[in-house]
Protein backbone atom coordinates (compact mmCIF):
# COMPACT_ATOMS: atom_id res chain seq x y z
CA UNK A 1 0.00 0.00 0.00
CA UNK A 2 1.20 3.53 -0.77
CA UNK A 3 2.17 5.78 2.10
CA UNK A 4 2.15 8.87 -0.07
CA UNK A 5 -0.19 11.37 1.54
CA UNK A 6 -3.41 11.55 -0.52
CA UNK A 7 -3.77 14.84 -2.35
CA UNK A 8 -6.99 15.79 -0.53
CA UNK A 9 -5.22 15.45 2.84
CA UNK A 10 -2.10 17.17 1.55
CA UNK A 11 -4.25 20.06 0.35
CA UNK A 12 -5.78 20.42 3.82
CA UNK A 13 -2.33 20.38 5.42
CA UNK A 14 -1.06 23.05 3.03
CA UNK A 15 -4.04 25.30 3.80
CA UNK A 16 -3.56 24.90 7.56
CA UNK A 17 0.17 25.63 7.31
CA UNK A 18 -0.25 28.67 5.04
CA UNK A 19 -2.95 30.12 7.31
CA UNK A 20 -0.86 29.57 10.44
CA UNK A 21 2.28 30.98 8.81
CA UNK A 22 0.53 34.05 7.45
CA UNK A 23 -1.27 34.85 10.71
CA UNK A 24 0.89 33.99 13.76
CA UNK A 25 -1.87 35.09 16.14
CA UNK A 26 -4.67 33.16 14.43
CA UNK A 27 -6.41 30.52 16.56
CA UNK A 28 -8.10 27.48 15.03
CA UNK A 29 -11.61 26.79 16.31
CA UNK A 30 -12.84 23.97 14.06
CA UNK A 31 -10.47 21.02 13.64
CA UNK A 32 -12.09 18.04 15.35
CA UNK A 33 -14.25 17.24 12.33
CA UNK A 34 -11.07 16.85 10.25
CA UNK A 35 -9.68 14.28 12.67
CA UNK A 36 -12.91 12.29 12.31
CA UNK A 37 -12.79 12.25 8.50
CA UNK A 38 -12.86 8.76 6.99
CA UNK A 39 -9.97 9.43 4.57
CA UNK A 40 -7.78 10.82 7.36
CA UNK A 41 -8.52 7.88 9.66
CA UNK A 42 -7.72 5.43 6.84
CA UNK A 43 -4.42 7.17 6.08
CA UNK A 44 -3.66 7.27 9.81
CA UNK A 45 -4.26 3.52 10.00
CA UNK A 46 -1.92 2.91 7.07
CA UNK A 47 0.80 4.99 8.69
CA UNK A 48 0.36 3.13 11.99
CA UNK A 49 0.42 -0.17 10.10
CA UNK A 50 3.69 0.76 8.37
CA UNK A 51 5.27 1.62 11.73
CA UNK A 52 4.20 -1.79 13.04
CA UNK A 53 4.93 -2.05 16.78
CA UNK A 54 3.76 -4.35 19.53
CA UNK A 55 0.11 -4.64 20.62
CA UNK A 56 -1.21 -2.50 23.44
CA UNK A 57 -3.03 -3.64 26.57
CA UNK A 58 -5.91 -5.13 24.56
CA UNK A 59 -3.58 -7.46 22.64
CA UNK A 60 -5.16 -6.46 19.33
CA UNK A 61 -2.92 -6.76 16.24
CA UNK A 62 -3.20 -5.30 12.75
CA UNK A 63 -3.75 -8.78 11.34
CA UNK A 64 -6.70 -9.36 13.67
CA UNK A 65 -8.24 -6.00 12.76
CA UNK A 66 -7.99 -6.76 9.05
CA UNK A 67 -9.35 -10.28 9.49
CA UNK A 68 -12.38 -8.84 11.26
CA UNK A 69 -12.81 -6.16 8.58
CA UNK A 70 -10.84 -2.91 8.45
CA UNK A 71 -13.68 -0.85 6.98
CA UNK A 72 -16.04 -1.84 9.79
CA UNK A 73 -13.34 -1.22 12.41
CA UNK A 74 -12.60 2.27 11.07
CA UNK A 75 -16.31 3.09 10.83
CA UNK A 76 -16.75 2.15 14.47
CA UNK A 77 -13.80 4.31 15.47
CA UNK A 78 -15.16 7.26 13.48
CA UNK A 79 -18.54 6.80 15.18
CA UNK A 80 -16.94 6.79 18.64
CA UNK A 81 -15.12 10.02 17.80
CA UNK A 82 -18.16 11.70 16.29
CA UNK A 83 -20.38 10.85 19.27
CA UNK A 84 -17.62 11.80 21.76
CA UNK A 85 -17.72 8.32 23.30
CA UNK A 86 -14.09 7.60 22.41
CA UNK A 87 -11.88 7.00 25.46
CA UNK A 88 -8.22 6.00 25.25
CA UNK A 89 -7.12 2.67 26.72
CA UNK A 90 -4.34 2.43 29.32
CA UNK A 91 -0.84 2.65 27.90
CA UNK A 92 1.34 -0.45 28.23
CA UNK A 93 4.76 0.50 29.61
CA UNK A 94 7.94 -1.45 28.93
CA UNK A 95 11.57 -0.61 29.64
CA UNK A 96 13.99 -0.50 26.71
CA UNK A 97 17.73 0.33 26.52
CA UNK A 98 18.50 3.99 25.89
CA UNK A 99 19.91 4.84 22.47
CA UNK A 100 23.13 6.11 24.08
CA UNK A 101 23.55 2.84 25.98
CA UNK A 102 23.18 4.61 29.33
CA UNK A 103 20.55 2.58 31.18
CA UNK A 104 16.91 2.13 30.24
CA UNK A 105 14.00 4.40 29.44
CA UNK A 106 10.26 3.78 29.70
CA UNK A 107 8.38 3.26 26.44
CA UNK A 108 4.62 3.65 26.34
CA UNK A 109 2.74 1.42 23.89
CA UNK A 110 -0.82 2.62 23.16
CA UNK A 111 -3.36 0.29 21.60
CA UNK A 112 -3.64 0.36 17.80
CA UNK A 113 -6.97 2.13 18.18
CA UNK A 114 -5.32 4.96 20.12
CA UNK A 115 -2.33 5.06 17.77
CA UNK A 116 -4.66 5.60 14.82
CA UNK A 117 -6.54 8.46 16.49
CA UNK A 118 -3.28 10.08 17.63
CA UNK A 119 -1.91 9.78 14.10
CA UNK A 120 -5.06 11.39 12.69
CA UNK A 121 -4.68 14.25 15.16
CA UNK A 122 -1.02 14.63 14.23
CA UNK A 123 -1.94 14.79 10.51
CA UNK A 124 -4.21 17.75 11.25
CA UNK A 125 -2.25 19.56 13.97
CA UNK A 126 1.33 19.21 12.80
CA UNK A 127 1.10 21.73 9.89
CA UNK A 128 -0.24 24.38 12.26
CA UNK A 129 2.59 24.06 14.74
CA UNK A 130 5.21 23.59 12.04
CA UNK A 131 4.50 27.18 11.10
CA UNK A 132 5.54 28.24 14.62
CA UNK A 133 8.53 26.01 15.33
CA UNK A 134 11.95 27.63 15.52
CA UNK A 135 14.51 26.81 12.84
CA UNK A 136 16.87 25.60 15.58
CA UNK A 137 14.64 22.55 16.31
CA UNK A 138 15.31 19.43 14.26
CA UNK A 139 13.72 16.48 16.05
CA UNK A 140 10.58 14.67 14.83
CA UNK A 141 9.80 17.22 12.13
CA UNK A 142 8.93 16.77 8.43
CA UNK A 143 11.92 17.10 6.10
CA UNK A 144 14.28 17.55 9.03
CA UNK A 145 16.33 15.09 11.01
CA UNK A 146 19.32 14.32 13.15
CA UNK A 147 21.85 14.59 10.31
CA UNK A 148 20.75 18.15 9.58
CA UNK A 149 21.33 19.00 13.25
CA UNK A 150 24.74 17.30 13.16
CA UNK A 151 25.77 19.36 10.14
CA UNK A 152 24.60 22.57 11.78
CA UNK A 153 26.59 21.89 14.96
CA UNK A 154 29.70 21.21 12.88
CA UNK A 155 29.24 24.44 10.91
CA UNK A 156 29.01 26.46 14.10
CA UNK A 157 32.17 25.04 15.68
CA UNK A 158 34.05 25.56 12.41
CA UNK A 159 32.95 29.21 12.47
CA UNK A 160 34.44 29.75 15.91
CA UNK A 161 31.56 28.88 18.25
CA UNK A 162 33.71 26.39 20.14
CA UNK A 163 32.70 27.23 23.72
CA UNK A 164 30.01 24.58 24.17
CA UNK A 165 27.22 23.80 26.62
CA UNK A 166 26.65 20.06 26.33
CA UNK A 167 23.23 20.01 27.99
CA UNK A 168 21.09 17.18 29.29
CA UNK A 169 17.52 17.60 30.52
CA UNK A 170 16.34 15.42 33.38
CA UNK A 171 13.51 13.12 32.19
CA UNK A 172 12.12 15.71 29.78
CA UNK A 173 9.21 13.67 28.40
CA UNK A 174 8.19 12.66 31.93
CA UNK A 175 8.46 16.21 33.31
CA UNK A 176 6.40 18.34 30.90
CA UNK A 177 3.65 20.06 32.99
CA UNK A 178 0.24 19.21 31.56
CA UNK A 179 -1.36 22.56 32.34
CA UNK A 180 1.38 24.59 30.68
CA UNK A 181 1.56 22.23 27.72
CA UNK A 182 -2.19 22.53 27.13
CA UNK A 183 -1.85 26.32 27.32
CA UNK A 184 0.86 26.12 24.65
CA UNK A 185 -1.45 24.07 22.42
CA UNK A 186 -4.37 26.43 23.10
CA UNK A 187 -2.43 29.44 21.86
CA UNK A 188 -3.12 28.04 18.42
CA UNK A 189 -5.89 25.45 18.81
CA UNK A 190 -9.01 26.35 20.75
CA UNK A 191 -11.27 23.58 19.46
CA UNK A 192 -12.37 22.20 22.84
CA UNK A 193 -12.87 18.70 21.45
CA UNK A 194 -9.28 18.56 20.21
CA UNK A 195 -7.99 19.85 23.54
CA UNK A 196 -10.13 17.22 25.27
CA UNK A 197 -8.52 14.49 23.16
CA UNK A 198 -5.01 15.65 24.07
CA UNK A 199 -5.89 15.90 27.74
CA UNK A 200 -7.29 12.35 27.71
CA UNK A 201 -4.05 11.03 26.19
CA UNK A 202 -1.99 12.84 28.80
CA UNK A 203 -4.14 11.42 31.58
CA UNK A 204 -4.33 7.85 30.25
CA UNK A 205 -3.40 5.29 32.95
CA UNK A 206 -0.08 3.46 32.63
CA UNK A 207 -0.05 -0.32 32.93
CA UNK A 208 3.15 -2.14 33.93
CA UNK A 209 3.82 -5.82 34.52
CA UNK A 210 6.31 -7.07 37.10
CA UNK A 211 8.60 -10.01 36.34
CA UNK A 212 6.01 -12.35 37.89
CA UNK A 213 3.22 -10.89 35.74
CA UNK A 214 1.66 -8.77 38.49
CA UNK A 215 -0.23 -5.84 36.98
CA UNK A 216 0.48 -2.35 38.32
CA UNK A 217 -1.35 0.84 37.33
CA UNK A 218 -0.07 4.41 37.61
CA UNK A 219 -0.79 7.80 36.10
CA UNK A 220 -4.43 8.51 35.35
CA UNK A 221 -6.43 11.60 36.21
CA UNK A 222 -4.18 12.50 39.13
CA UNK A 223 -1.13 12.69 36.88
CA UNK A 224 -0.05 16.28 36.17
CA UNK A 225 3.18 15.76 34.24
CA UNK A 226 4.63 13.89 31.30
CA UNK A 227 3.74 12.63 27.88
CA UNK A 228 4.56 8.92 27.41
CA UNK A 229 7.42 8.18 25.01
CA UNK A 230 6.06 5.85 22.39
CA UNK A 231 2.76 7.61 21.82
CA UNK A 232 2.33 8.98 18.28
CA UNK A 233 1.33 12.40 19.58
CA UNK A 234 4.11 12.62 22.18
CA UNK A 235 6.93 13.90 19.91
CA UNK A 236 4.71 16.68 18.55
CA UNK A 237 3.60 17.67 22.05
CA UNK A 238 7.20 17.57 23.28
CA UNK A 239 8.26 19.83 20.40
CA UNK A 240 5.43 22.26 21.14
CA UNK A 241 6.62 22.63 24.73
CA UNK A 242 10.33 22.84 23.88
CA UNK A 243 9.47 25.57 21.39
CA UNK A 244 8.67 27.82 24.35
CA UNK A 245 12.34 27.71 25.34
CA UNK A 246 13.65 28.13 21.79
CA UNK A 247 11.27 30.99 21.04
CA UNK A 248 12.24 32.75 24.28
CA UNK A 249 15.91 32.29 23.37
CA UNK A 250 15.33 34.13 20.11
CA UNK A 251 12.94 36.82 21.33
CA UNK A 252 15.01 37.67 24.40
CA UNK A 253 18.14 38.16 22.31
CA UNK A 254 20.03 35.45 24.21
CA UNK A 255 21.87 34.42 21.05
CA UNK A 256 23.32 37.89 20.59
CA UNK A 257 23.97 38.38 24.31
CA UNK A 258 25.93 35.13 24.61
CA UNK A 259 27.32 35.18 21.06
CA UNK A 260 25.79 31.75 20.75
CA UNK A 261 23.61 29.39 18.73
CA UNK A 262 21.38 26.64 20.08
CA UNK A 263 20.70 23.38 18.22
CA UNK A 264 17.94 21.14 19.59
CA UNK A 265 16.71 17.68 18.74
CA UNK A 266 13.69 16.99 20.95
CA UNK A 267 15.20 17.00 24.47
CA UNK A 268 18.83 16.89 23.27
CA UNK A 269 20.39 20.30 22.89
CA UNK A 270 23.74 22.00 22.64
CA UNK A 271 24.61 25.67 22.88
CA UNK A 272 27.63 26.79 20.87
CA UNK A 273 29.13 30.11 21.95
CA UNK A 274 32.09 32.39 21.38
CA UNK A 275 33.42 32.47 24.93
CA UNK A 276 30.19 32.90 26.90
CA UNK A 277 28.95 29.36 27.37
CA UNK A 278 28.96 29.55 31.18
CA UNK A 279 26.61 32.55 31.10
CA UNK A 280 24.40 30.81 28.54
CA UNK A 281 24.17 27.79 30.82
CA UNK A 282 23.16 29.91 33.82
CA UNK A 283 20.45 31.58 31.72
CA UNK A 284 19.23 28.24 30.40
CA UNK A 285 18.93 26.73 33.88
CA UNK A 286 16.81 29.66 35.03
CA UNK A 287 14.48 29.47 32.02
CA UNK A 288 14.10 25.70 32.28
CA UNK A 289 13.17 26.06 35.96
CA UNK A 290 10.41 28.52 34.99
CA UNK A 291 9.16 25.98 32.47
CA UNK A 292 8.98 23.30 35.17
CA UNK A 293 11.97 21.44 33.74
CA UNK A 294 15.44 20.72 35.10
CA UNK A 295 18.98 20.46 33.79
CA UNK A 296 20.74 17.23 34.73
CA UNK A 297 23.75 18.67 36.52
CA UNK A 298 25.69 15.40 36.43
CA UNK A 299 25.39 15.07 32.65
CA UNK A 300 25.65 18.73 31.65
CA UNK A 301 29.08 20.21 31.06
CA UNK A 302 31.04 23.02 29.43
CA UNK A 303 33.49 22.04 26.71
CA UNK A 304 36.13 23.79 24.64
CA UNK A 305 35.65 22.10 21.27
CA UNK A 306 39.12 23.20 20.15
CA UNK A 307 40.68 21.02 22.84
CA UNK A 308 38.18 18.29 23.74
CA UNK A 309 35.31 16.46 22.14
CA UNK A 310 31.64 16.37 22.99
CA UNK A 311 28.97 13.93 21.79
CA UNK A 312 25.65 14.86 20.24
CA UNK A 313 23.20 12.61 18.39
CA UNK A 314 25.71 9.79 18.12
CA UNK A 315 28.48 11.94 16.68
CA UNK A 316 31.64 13.16 18.38
CA UNK A 317 32.59 16.79 17.65
CA UNK A 318 35.91 18.52 18.22
CA UNK A 319 39.60 18.07 17.43
CA UNK A 320 40.55 15.28 15.03
CA UNK A 321 44.10 14.25 14.14
CA UNK A 322 45.18 13.80 10.52
CA UNK A 323 48.03 11.34 10.67
CA UNK A 324 49.51 12.12 7.23
CA UNK A 325 50.13 15.81 7.95
CA UNK A 326 50.31 15.70 11.73
CA UNK A 327 47.72 18.46 11.96
CA UNK A 328 44.54 18.88 14.01
CA UNK A 329 41.25 19.96 12.49
CA UNK A 330 37.68 20.38 13.73
CA UNK A 331 35.32 17.70 12.54
CA UNK A 332 32.53 15.28 13.39
CA UNK A 333 32.81 11.51 13.48
CA UNK A 334 30.86 8.51 14.83
CA UNK A 335 31.26 8.52 18.60
CA UNK A 336 32.98 5.63 20.35
CA UNK A 337 29.69 4.70 22.01
CA UNK A 338 27.90 4.59 18.64
CA UNK A 339 30.56 2.36 17.12
CA UNK A 340 30.60 0.07 20.15
CA UNK A 341 26.81 -0.26 20.21
CA UNK A 342 26.85 -1.31 16.57
CA UNK A 343 29.62 -3.83 17.18
CA UNK A 344 27.60 -5.26 20.06
CA UNK A 345 24.56 -5.66 17.80
CA UNK A 346 26.69 -7.58 15.30
CA UNK A 347 28.11 -9.83 18.01
CA UNK A 348 24.65 -10.54 19.40
CA UNK A 349 23.45 -11.52 15.97
CA UNK A 350 26.30 -13.89 15.14
CA UNK A 351 25.83 -16.28 18.03
CA UNK A 352 25.98 -20.10 17.81
CA UNK A 353 22.19 -20.26 18.21
CA UNK A 354 21.76 -18.44 14.89
CA UNK A 355 21.21 -21.32 12.45
CA UNK A 356 19.74 -19.26 9.60
CA UNK A 357 21.19 -19.84 6.10
CA UNK A 358 24.28 -17.73 5.39
CA UNK A 359 22.42 -15.83 2.66
CA UNK A 360 19.83 -14.66 5.19
CA UNK A 361 22.49 -13.81 7.77
CA UNK A 362 24.48 -11.90 5.16
CA UNK A 363 21.45 -9.95 3.95
CA UNK A 364 20.54 -8.94 7.49
CA UNK A 365 24.12 -7.91 8.22
CA UNK A 366 24.30 -5.91 4.98
CA UNK A 367 21.05 -4.17 5.86
CA UNK A 368 22.44 -3.26 9.29
CA UNK A 369 25.69 -1.98 7.75
CA UNK A 370 23.90 0.13 5.16
CA UNK A 371 21.58 1.60 7.77
CA UNK A 372 24.45 2.45 10.12
CA UNK A 373 26.57 3.96 7.35
CA UNK A 374 23.61 5.96 6.01
CA UNK A 375 23.37 7.79 9.31
CA UNK A 376 27.12 8.02 9.89
CA UNK A 377 27.78 9.36 6.41
CA UNK A 378 28.96 12.81 7.44
CA UNK A 379 32.33 14.12 8.49
CA UNK A 380 35.33 12.01 9.35
CA UNK A 381 34.23 8.42 9.24
CA UNK A 382 37.15 6.44 7.78
CA UNK A 383 38.61 5.46 11.15
CA UNK A 384 35.27 4.28 12.52
CA UNK A 385 34.42 2.44 9.30
CA UNK A 386 37.77 0.62 9.40
CA UNK A 387 37.28 -0.57 12.97
CA UNK A 388 33.67 -1.61 12.40
CA UNK A 389 34.71 -3.53 9.27
CA UNK A 390 37.44 -5.35 11.18
CA UNK A 391 35.05 -6.26 14.02
CA UNK A 392 32.40 -7.50 11.56
CA UNK A 393 34.95 -9.57 9.65
CA UNK A 394 36.27 -11.21 12.83
CA UNK A 395 32.80 -12.08 14.06
CA UNK A 396 31.71 -13.39 10.65
CA UNK A 397 34.88 -15.45 10.29
CA UNK A 398 34.40 -17.01 13.73
CA UNK A 399 30.71 -17.59 12.97
CA UNK A 400 31.42 -19.38 9.69
CA UNK A 401 34.42 -21.35 11.01
CA UNK A 402 32.29 -22.60 13.89
CA UNK A 403 29.40 -23.47 11.59
CA UNK A 404 31.62 -25.39 9.12
CA UNK A 405 33.74 -26.94 11.88
CA UNK A 406 36.96 -25.47 10.48
CA UNK A 407 40.00 -26.05 12.62
CA UNK A 408 41.81 -22.99 13.92
CA UNK A 409 40.53 -19.48 13.33
CA UNK A 410 39.43 -19.97 9.74
CA UNK A 411 41.64 -17.20 8.33
CA UNK A 412 42.48 -19.21 5.20
CA UNK A 413 39.08 -20.51 4.17
CA UNK A 414 37.32 -17.35 5.33
CA UNK A 415 39.83 -14.68 4.43
CA UNK A 416 38.88 -11.01 4.02
CA UNK A 417 38.85 -11.41 0.24
CA UNK A 418 36.50 -14.37 0.52
CA UNK A 419 34.12 -12.84 3.10
CA UNK A 420 33.96 -9.45 1.36
CA UNK A 421 34.09 -10.93 -2.13
CA UNK A 422 32.63 -14.35 -2.82
CA UNK A 423 30.38 -14.39 0.25
CA UNK A 424 28.98 -10.95 -0.56
CA UNK A 425 29.38 -9.06 2.70
CA UNK A 426 29.39 -5.28 2.41
CA UNK A 427 32.59 -3.48 3.42
CA UNK A 428 32.02 0.02 4.76
CA UNK A 429 35.41 1.28 3.60
CA UNK A 430 34.51 0.39 0.00
CA UNK A 431 31.10 2.04 -0.06
CA UNK A 432 30.64 5.10 -2.33
CA UNK A 433 30.89 8.32 -0.36
CA UNK A 434 27.41 9.68 -1.00
CA UNK A 435 27.96 12.58 1.40
CA UNK A 436 31.20 14.55 1.02
CA UNK A 437 33.60 14.06 3.91
CA UNK A 438 34.65 17.04 5.99
CA UNK A 439 38.34 17.49 6.64
CA UNK A 440 40.22 14.22 6.24
CA UNK A 441 39.09 10.61 6.47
Amino acid sequence: MSLVTPEKIRSLQRKLYVKAKAEPAFRFYVLYDKICRADILLHAYRLARANAGAPGVDGMTFVQIEEQGLETWLSGLAEDLATKTYRPDPVRRVMIPKANGDGERPLGIPTIRDRVVQTAAKIVLEPIFEADFEDTAYGYRPRRGALAAVKQVHRHICRGHTNVVDADLSRYFDSIPHSDLLKSVARRVVDRNVLRLIKMWLKAPIEERDADGTRRMSGGKGNTRGTPQGGVASPLLANIYMNRFLKHWRQSGAGEAFRAHVVAYADDLVILSRGRAAEALTWTKAVMTKLGLAINEAKTSLKDARKERFDFLGYSFGPHWFKKTGKWYLSASPSKKSSQRFKTRVSEMLVPANVAPWEDVRDELNSMLLGWSAYFSYGTRGYAYKHVDWHVYQRVRDFLARRHKVRGRGTVRFSCDNVYGTLGLIRLERLPRSVPAVGHT
